[in-house]
Formats: C-alpha cells, structure tokens, sequence
C-alpha cells in the first residue's frame, strides 16, 4: 500500500545520513538498499533505514522532509536515538 512517508537512512551508526521523501516506502528502500537509485545514498552507502515518518499527504511529507533537512545533524539524531537507540535496520518491520 502506497503512503507517503519521510525517512532516514544511514551507512552505520553515527555514520552518513540521508534523508528522502517517497510514496511508497517499502519500494524506495529496497532500490535504496540495491543502490538502483544513483546519486548520495548510493555513493555513500547508505542502505539501513533508522527512522520513518508516515503523513497524511505527498505535500505534507514534502514540507517534513526540507524541515527535517534544514536542521542540523544533532536534530536528525533526536529523532533517530528515542525510537530507535540502536540504529537497527527497520526495513524488515515494513515486509
């Protein structure tokens, strides 16, 4: 089922962040994590979704990603450490 969602993805705890907007999550983090997708993500290895935020609407998720993005990297972590301490892969809770 196709739903609009923000998310962040990593190379390794603590490593390089990505951050993305997508309409169907479970299909953009598979092309993330089988570097489909040319471009930050895949140059810099990041294949391990630590965080996702499902919205209402497409312009919603658009607007929630450039807030996330325009914070800074110690913002990112605020949302990745409390729901997820151990950065684990959370692409298997999606299948």
């Amino acid at each position: 089922m196709k739903q609009p969602a923000v998310y962040i993805m990593t190379n390794r705890r603590n490593g390089t962040l990505y951050t993305g907007v997508t309409s169907d999550l479970v299909e953009r983090v598979w092309a993330r994590r089988e570097s489909v997708v040319p471009g930050f993500a895949a140059r810099y290895g990041c294949k391990l979704l630590v965080w996702y935020e499902a919205r209402e609407t497409m312009a919603d998720a658009i607007m929630r990603e450039k807030q996330i993005k325009a914070g800074s990297r110690e913002t990112k972590l605020r949302l990745i450490e409390p729901s997820n301490p151990d950065w684990r892969d959370l692409y298997e809770d999606l299948l």
